[in-house]
C-alpha cells in the first residue's frame, strides 16, 4: 500500500468519529476534523495528538513519539504511534480519535 493509500484508508478507519480532511505536509499527511490537525501520517505510521495522560498510557504500551531531526537535534512532537486496534476496531479508533481531536483543541 503506497502512502497515499495509506493515508486515503484513514477515512474509512475513522468514519465513525466522522469526517476528516487530509493536508499534505511534513513529507506526509495531516489529519483533520473541523479543521484541527488530530493526527499526522508519515511513512505510512499514523501517529495520533496527545495530551500528557494519553502519552504515559501509549508509552507504557510500548508506543513511540513522533520525531525528527533538525540541525542535528532530534526532535519529539505531541504525536504518539497510534495503537494498533485502532485499524480492526470502529469503535476504539472513534474513541482515539476524540481523544486526539480534544488533546488537539486543547493544545497551542
Amino acid at each position: 500500500m503506497s502512502a497515499n493509500q495509506f493515508a486515503d484508508s484513514l477515512h474509512d478507519v475513522f468514519s465513525t468519529f466522522g469526517p476528516i480532511h487530509l493536508k499534505r505536509m511534513f513529507g506526509g499527511h495531516g489529519v483533520f476534523s473541523q479543521g484541527k490537525m488530530f493526527a499526522l501520517v508519515v511513512s505510512d505510521q499514523l501517529y495520533i495528538k496527545v495530551d500528557a495522560g494519553m502519552k504515559q498510557a501509549l508509552e507504557e504500551r510500548g508506543y513511540s513519539p513522533f520525531t525528527y531531526v533538525r540541525q542535528g537535534k532530534t526532535i519529539a512532537l505531541s504525536y504518539m504511534e497510534a495503537p494498533e486496534e485502532i485499524y480492526d476496531d470502529p469503535d476504539d479508533a472513534c474513541d482515539w480519535a476524540r481523544q486526539a481531536y480534544a488533546a488537539a483543541l486543547a493544545g497551542k
